[in-house]
């Protein structure tokens, strides 16, 4: 499955196919025998500031729970596949599934999701009918700047809580 999932994302998503760092979930949808969609899910990059400010984490406790937030990191339905509403229905579900998912390889919860969206390319329009809330843009730097210079577009920054009590669970009993 991570062969099929691999050479799909690399041959079909724009950004390609890269090898997720740290803990991840790679996801196949399928229609009978058919591939139809993937996903791919890793632990979310270090710093992303409208996150961090909706959160309302300490960068201490971010440090210590990081971890127990998945980023969406490729969403791809493949290109001959034209189904009304498709998107937001496999994005549901994976937003059903994730959770047990994560615990089965990883031993813990994920209680925030997050990804990110070009929006010079697409509208998002999938994650906003799924209930995802726009938490403001990326600054367009990427994790490499070292000279506050701004070389990548700006994407917007969308979150996802799986529990009511997702920021208590995320804080650490710290008040945000």
């Amino acid at each position: 499955a991570d062969g099929l999932y691999n050479g799909l994302i690399e041959r079909f998503h724009y950004l390609g196919y890269t090898q997720p760092v740290g803990e991840h979930l790679k996801q196949i949808v399928f229609a009978g025998d058919q591939p139809v969609a993937g996903l791919g899910w890793s632990s979310i990059p270090w710093h992303i500031g409208p996150r961090d400010k909706f959160i309302g984490w300490s960068p201490a406790v971010r440090r210590q729970n990081l971890h127990l937030a998945a980023y969406n990191t490729r969403f791809l339905i493949l290109p001959w596949v034209k189904v009304k509403h498709l998107a937001s229905h496999i994005l549901g579900l994976a937003m059903r599934t994730i959770g047990d998912d994560w615990r089965r390889a990883y031993n813990h919860p994920v209680y925030y999701l997050e990804s990110f969206v070009d929006t010079e390319r697409f509208a998002g329009t999938c994650y906003k009918a799924a209930n995802w809330i726009c938490l403001g843009q990326t600054t367009g730097r990427g994790i490499k700047d070292k000279k506050h210079i701004v070389s990548l577009s700006r994407k917007d920054v969308l979150g996802y809580p799986l529990s009511k009590d997702f920021r208590r669970k995320l804080c650490g009993g710290e008040t945000p």
